[in-house]
């Protein structure tokens, strides 16, 4: 079984909540296009000035999403 892992975009500022909501879409179309299996995709306010979106993927596909996407961060979900 492979590990889990979640690969995190930061949006800070009063837009942020916003602009992590729409990065999600994004995150998603870029899985259905390519056909790549991922566990979750959603947003998360941390406070009103940062908010994240993320994508919960297996390890042994995070190298497709990182190099192509370029998350700001990684940890294991």
């Amino acid at each position: 079984m492979n590990r889990k892992l979640k690969l995190i975009w930061d949006f800070k500022g009063p837009d942020g909540l916003e602009t992590a909501k729409h990065h999600c879409v994004h995150l998603k179309e870029f899985a259905q296009i390519d056909s790549l299996p991922y566990d979750e995709v959603d947003f998360k306010e941390i406070n009103p000035m940062h908010t994240i979106a993320f994508i919960v993927v297996d390890e042994s596909n995070m190298k497709i999403f990182r190099d192509a996407l370029k998350p700001h961060r990684g940890e294991l979900a």
